[in-house]
């Protein structure tokens, strides 16, 4: 497991980007769809993209969580 240290620290960190710009992006696109600047949309329509983004954003960050704690027991193993 220890070659592949680096795999899962720079996946984690590509992974938590990623969960911010879906988070960002479902924020933005939710908001536009509640105030009315995407014609054709019911307004309620709105709070169902939040919610979806919301999810993958909390989705995503969970499992960076869970690879930078893998890597914290991968490290205390090396120390001993």
């Amino acid at each position: 497991m220890r070659e592949h240290l680096g795999f899962l620290k720079t996946s984690s960190a590509v992974v938590k980007i990623a969960a911010w710009i879906f988070l960002f992006f479902g924020l933005l696109g939710g908001l536009s769809i509640i105030f009315g600047a995407a014609p054709g949309n019911a307004r309620w329509m709105g709070i169902v993209v939040l919610i979806a983004y919301t999810f993958f954003f909390f989705f995503l960050y969970l499992i960076a969580k869970i690879a930078d704690l893998l890597i914290r027991i991968i490290n205390e193993i090396k120390k001993e």
